[in-house]
């Protein structure tokens, strides 16, 4: 964390520097998105969050806090879930869910075992008691290869193993009347963005996951909004 927060400091004032040296509103614009990328990857995610036009003020702001944190809560009593805080692009509270792969499913497969469906059944109470949330749905693999495969191959069909999960997830909560307009987004990123060393076994372990984020909808953020002026 000390080295990507350093990181971090480095990469504002190279950002800093180029908008003193080089003026236009081009050109602060990109820092300005590429300073959110960087916040965003230190803060776990970058590929969530409503479209919205204009700042969420301070005191919508804490209003989703709030909610989020009440959600967050919520999600916590849910068997075999790893949750935690996190920012959505907005620079908005949202939640964090882990599922392990090897709970969900069996190796190399995307079929729901009795526990994940046990797991998901009480996940699915939580997001409908917070159905002003919004919901995307990410899928990882490790980056084990495939037997007579090249490592191109291999990328690929954890890809396409990855997106088989996350979206037998997405089906197993619509399947217990989650909204289908609730889920905005349902994805599989295959090797991509590993959370640990895939050189052991217990990186590679963590690494096989499926992750759902809980953040704000639209509506959240107007209905903050209006609550806080």
């Amino acid at each position: 964390m000390k080295t990507k927060i350093v990181s971090l400091l480095l990469c504002v004032g190279l950002l800093f520097a180029c908008n003193n040296t080089q003026k236009g509103a081009g050109i602060g614009a990109g820092g300005g998105a590429v300073l959110g990328g960087i916040i965003g990857a230190i803060a776990g995610n970058t590929a969530v969050g409503a479209v919205i036009g204009g700042a969420v003020g301070a005191g919508a702001g804490a209003i989703i806090g709030n909610r989020m944190d009440k959600a967050k809560k919520a999600a916590q009593q849910v068997q075999n879930a790893k949750v935690e805080s996190v920012k959505d692009n907005n620079g908005l509270d949202a939640v964090k869910v882990t599922f392990d792969s090897g709970i969900l499913f069996a190796t190399g497969k995307a079929d729901l075992s009795a526990t994940a469906k046990t797991s998901l059944a009480q996940f699915a109470t939580v997001l409908k008691n917070n159905s002003d949330c919004d919901i995307a749905i990410q899928g990882y693999t490790d980056n084990t290869g495939f037997k007579g495969s090249t490592a191109a191959e291999s990328a690929a069909k954890n890809q396409a193993l990855s997106l088989d999960r996350a979206a037998a997830v997405s089906n197993y909560l619509k399947a217990l009347a989650v909204s289908n307009a609730q889920i905005k987004s349902v994805e599989g990123l295959g090797e991509a963005n590993p959370i640990a060393d895939n050189s052991t076994a217990e990186g590679r372990k963590q690494n096989r996951r499926v992750e759902v984020y809980m953040y704000a909808s639209e509506k959240m953020i107007n209905d903050a909004k209006a609550q806080a002026n």
